[in-house]
């Protein structure tokens, strides 16, 4: 997703995607801090096709799991943060609390030796990620975090100022966000050279 962070996609659930708004709706991220970012339009329809895909996933499970008698055994369909677990005990079973991109295995959550449905492991998508720049001939390094380096950069070229920039990427300190600025600079302090002129 534009501007996320790689661990912020993947920590994604289904209920924090706004169609309507067109948001993205960060829980957690980094230093524990919640945030709104923006959902493009070009990805509403992939994004729509992947989530019903998400439900089949979610309902082949849950039958699956209910001809095992799955939950006498222990287990659970999704890890659920803080004390959600014990306040909405049927959470995990609903389709909203599953992770957006949610792997097709089951697993042993290391924390409680519960089993259930985790998200994708980041080395997957990053594998995924410079396969694809690869295939497209790019000879340049690249990886996840570039996507969302570029994310900030073109805001920034398009004139969105530094604030909403710093809001969008979740960073703490302007700071952070003011890297992003280096590459406005066209040249020496935005001089042409005359040989371009």
């Amino acid at each position: 997703m534009l501007g996320l962070r790689l661990i912020e996609t993947l920590r994604l659930r289904v209920k924090d995607v706004d169609f309507d708004r067109k948001e993205i709706f960060v829980r957690d991220g980094k230093s524990g801090k919640d945030r709104v970012t923006l959902l493009p339009k070009v990805a509403i329809e992939n994004l729509c096709q992947h989530i019903d895909k998400a439900r089949l996933l979610h309902l082949e499970a849950m039958e699956a799991m209910e001809a095992m008698e799955a939950m006498e055994a222990g287990i659970v369909f999704v890890h659920l943060p803080g004390a959600l677990a014990r306040k909405y005990p049927n959470a995990a079973k609903e389709l909203s609390w599953q992770y957006l991109f949610a792997s097709s295995q089951i697993s042993t959550d290391p924390r409680t030796g519960k089993q259930g449905r985790h998200h994708l492991h980041e080395r997957g998508i990053q594998s995924a990620v410079k396969q694809a720049i690869k295939m497209a001939g790019v000879n340049k390094h690249g990886s996840c975090q570039t996507l969302r380096h570029s994310f900030a950069t073109h805001l920034l070229e398009r004139g969105y100022d530094i604030r909403t920039v710093q809001e969008l990427l979740g960073h703490a300190n302007v700071n952070t966000t003011m890297i992003y600025t280096h590459v406005l600079n066209r040249g020496g302090r935005a001089v042409l050279s005359p040989a371009d002129r």
